[in-house]
């Protein structure tokens, strides 16, 4: 495995510039099909005469089957053709958005949402194994940042786009943006080097374990039910046996023993709930407590991601440059100062929301630019693909958890003032944010002693 890493490097991606602006294109698509439903969750709860509990599994749903989906793909691309993976993927994405034109029941919106996040999940995973295989160290971090710049782009750029279609044309119509995806495949079959397939096997029965196992402890944090607890448990206890004694396990269990990439990947995930509970409260407090309309709200929060955006580019050279520790040192304060501001003054006004917003934005995509390249120059080459994967899954089911969570706690505070349960919600996400803090200094110590000099 590390002669292939080798010779792909060597090789590398003939039209390199292209083909990144084609993932970027991509993964703002895909961003975006997960953003603009934020702005549409109050019309489809009205249209269907749904419980806040119930139209949060929009969220929930999706949210889960993009994790499962991103690790699945990560861990198929040790052995299948990674261009084939992209076409597959993208497929999902494209089908279940024209599905999703024509969905008239909840049940059907679920189904197809699903099916989505199952090829949504596939891009920015094998985007991050793509560039790992691909782009040489002295230039991986500013293709690292160029995604995660197109992830902040298409997290503020699908509320305005989204809150434009949920306001003046149907929620429906939401569908449309992602469907043009499907035009994207001649390309990647153009564009993406050819590989040979590779012999190995995939674990099913893991994946099976893992999703049964993320799904029921969900749905214990949203309806409170003791049999999908223990069938989460359970099922999470079959996971680890089954990785410890499968040929092709679906996530290699030395990464449970790499204590470094535990704590790194920490700090990550603790980013990625805050980020993206943040995005779940945002277009509710705009909408509920201050009464914008849709747009409105996606034009609150759009400043954000394209500062970020902007910046991210300029921190990928910065990458490349002096390495990724001053980053992980000092970012995580930036993001505990977001969360404290919004706790104390998200009652203010939404433009106070807007600024707030913009730190927290900026502050969660430069650290998770510098911790995806981290991890790249951590892992073994063979370890980089089922890392990568591990990673996503775990930050996406932190955002499901997140959004499951955020949900509850609205509804245990029902009685409150909407601005108090919001702020309530903050403080919570503070001790994340502290936690994450203690994770990365630990994390930089482990570095600092294993580059010291043997006495």
């Amino acid at each position: 495995m590390q002669k292939d890493t080798n010779k792909a490097q060597e090789s590398g991606i003939k039209k390199e510039g292209v083909v990144l602006f084609l993932l970027g294109l991509t993964i703002v698509l895909v961003i975006m099909n997960t953003m603009m439903f934020n702005l549409a969750l109050p019309d489809v709860a009205k249209a269907f005469q749904l419980t806040a509990a119930s139209t949060s599994w929009i969220v929930t749903g999706y949210s889960i089957v993009f994790a499962i989906s991103s690790i699945t793909y990560s861990r198929l691309a040790d052995f299948v053709p990674i261009r084939r993976l992209f076409v597959i993927g993208i497929l999902s994405l494209s089908i279940g958005a024209i599905m999703g034109l024509f969905s008239n029941s909840f049940a059907v919106l679920l189904i197809v949402r699903i099916l989505q996040a199952s090829g949504a999940g596939s891009i920015p995973a094998l985007a991050l194994v793509l560039l790992s295989r691909y782009i040489p160290l002295e230039r991986r971090g500013k293709a690292m940042a160029l995604i995660m710049s197109s992830v902040a782009f298409g997290l503020g750029f699908g509320p305005v786009v989204g809150g434009f279609i949920v306001e003046f044309l149907g929620w429906h119509l939401l569908f449309v943006v992602t469907a043009i995806t499907l035009v994207l495949v001649p390309l990647y079959m153009k564009l993406i080097p050819k590989e040979e397939p590779r012999k190995g096997s995939f674990d099913a029965l893991g994946a099976l374990f893992i999703g049964v196992g993320t799904t029921g402890l969900l749905l214990f944090l949203t309806n409170h039910s003791l049999i999908a607890l223990l069938a989460g448990l359970v099922s999470i206890v079959l996971f680890i046996v089954r990785i410890r004694s499968a040929k092709d396990p679906f996530v290699l269990p030395s990464l449970f023993a790499n204590r470094s990439f535990l704590i790194l990947g920490a700090v990550g995930v603790a980013a990625y709930l805050c980020s993206f509970a943040t995005l779940f409260l945002m277009p509710q407090i705009l909408v509920k407590q201050y009464h914008l309309s849709a747009i409105q709200a996606g034009l609150v929060i759009f400043p954000g991601s394209a500062l970020a955006m902007i910046i991210s580019r300029q921190v990928g050279r910065i990458i490349d440059l002096r390495g990724n520790s001053s980053i992980i040192r000092y970012t995580p304060l930036l993001l505990l100062a977001s969360v404290i501001l919004f706790a104390l003054f998200e009652g203010i006004s939404f433009f106070s929301i807007m600024f707030i917003y913009m730190l927290m934005s900026v502050s969660y995509t430069i650290l998770t630019s510098s911790i995806s390249n981290e991890m790249s120059r951590l892992l073994l080459p063979s370890q980089i693909a089922s890392g990568l994967g591990l990673f996503q899954l775990l930050q996406f089911f932190s955002g499901a958890f997140g959004v499951a969570a955020t949900a509850s706690a609205l509804v245990w505070q029902k009685d409150l003032p909407l601005a108090h349960a919001y702020s309530n919600i903050y403080w919570g996400l503070t001790l994340i944010v502290i936690l994450a803090i203690v994770c990365a200094i630990a994390y930089l110590r482990s570095t600092w002693r294993k580059a010291q000099p043997a006495a």
